[in-house]
């Protein structure tokens, strides 16, 4: 934020990144109007769902915008969070789409002295007029997502992760940048907020660990499923254990959590072991550096290799299963496959309880042998 405001009484911030732009306007209407009152201040609540809402509300904000100040002073008018600008069913609205426009036809000729409007837009659609009007009328300050370009995966977001935490200072393991990346994806606005919350907690001359990151970023059911991939590769019996339960509490059911996590998870280290055994490969130092390895074998080796979504080989995966197959022999693998397939059989015929039936199978997995 500049220490020095513009001139122009008029401000919108949209973008893709909600929570950043939720951050931005709230911050620059406590510089515009740092402790104002119900006199100084009138906040519209722009976050509907409903055309006769958003009609409504863009109304009051024009009424407000056209209402002098209070015994001459000045005002600030904070349309927040006007939901209906993006591409919804309510924003399609031939009868919103008017009262947006006869809003930016109002601030178009100008505001009375002494009246500052602010309008915040998460995931404004770009192609409409209005969003062009206040693009040119009014200050603008776009907040997306970071773009990390087409075919991006889990990799570009450990590395998008690891970035953050390195403008922040911060010291950090491989895991902790893979488990908050787990956590958090490309939402900057939380990653900021919790990267608070972690220097606060720890300091800058702290090494924060994955175990660091469980204990202090609340987890989804995205990062259940990762914590608990993550402790089948390292072969972590009491993480894996933990997690399982916390996936459980979450509601969520046995076939799901064998299907969505510890199946690929094993999978993916069949093939990473496999091809290690075979081509005499070592293990990589970073994910990254296993594509490098991939590249020189032969196509009918890869042909068959996990991918992400646009059809890429999937190497960071196989670069994070090829890091951990270490703890495991081809053999132990293998086998592992057939237990969960005993395991699925299991679950879905009702053979007993489904924490039981995991939790045995965990054991029967990661359990170090004599």
């Amino acid at each position: 934020m500049p220490a020095k405001l513009p001139k122009a009484p008029i401000y919108f911030v949209s973008g893709s990144d909600e929570a950043a732009v939720k951050k931005t306007a709230a911050d620059l209407v406590a510089v515009i109007a740092p402790g104002a009152d119900a006199f100084g201040l009138e906040v519209v609540d722009g976050g509907v769902e409903t055309v006769d809402a958003a009609i409504s509300r863009t109304s009051e904000t024009m009424q407000s915008l056209v209402t002098l100040p209070f015994l001459g002073g000045s005002k600030v008018v904070w349309l927040k969070s006007a939901t209906y600008l993006a591409d919804t069913q309510c924003g399609r609205s031939e009868n919103v789409l008017g009262v947006i426009e006869s809003l930016c036809d109002l601030i178009e000729k100008g505001l009375p002295e002494g009246v500052t409007f602010v309008m915040s837009a998460p995931g404004a659609d770009k192609r409409r007029s209005a969003y062009k009007r206040l693009s040119k009328i009014a200050q603008t300050t776009i907040c997306d997502k970071p773009s990390l370009g087409f075919g991006a995966g889990e990799g570009e977001i450990v590395d998008w992760t690891a970035r953050e935490l390195n403008k922040h200072g911060l010291k950090f393991t491989l895991e902790a940048a893979e488990s908050l990346a787990a956590r958090i994806g490309l939402d900057s606005g939380r990653l900021l907020n919790e990267l608070q919350k972690i220097e606060t907690a720890f300091g800058s001359a702290h090494e924060i660990t994955g175990d660091d990151i469980r204990g202090l970023v609340p987890a989804t059911r995205e990062s259940g499923v990762f914590d608990l991939g993550n402790a089948i590769s390292a072969r972590d019996l009491p993480l894996a254990l933990e997690t399982l339960e916390q996936l459980f509490h979450q509601g969520e059911k046995g076939v799901g959590i064998l299907l969505a996590s510890i199946v690929p998870t094993l999978r993916t280290l069949v093939v990473a072991k496999h091809l290690m055994v075979r081509y005499k490969l070592r293990p990589p130092s970073r994910p990254q550096d296993f594509a490098a390895n991939l590249s020189k074998l032969p196509a009918s080796e890869t042909e068959f290799l996990p991918r992400k979504k646009d059809g890429t080989l999937n190497s960071y995966g196989l670069g994070v299963a090829a890091r951990n197959s270490v703890h495991y022999t081809l053999s132990e693998l293998q086998g592992a496959i057939h237990a969960c397939a005993e395991a699925n059989m299991r679950l879905v015929t009702g053979g007993g309880a489904e924490s039981v039936i995991l939790t045995r199978l965990l054991v029967g997995l990661l359990g170090r042998r004599p």
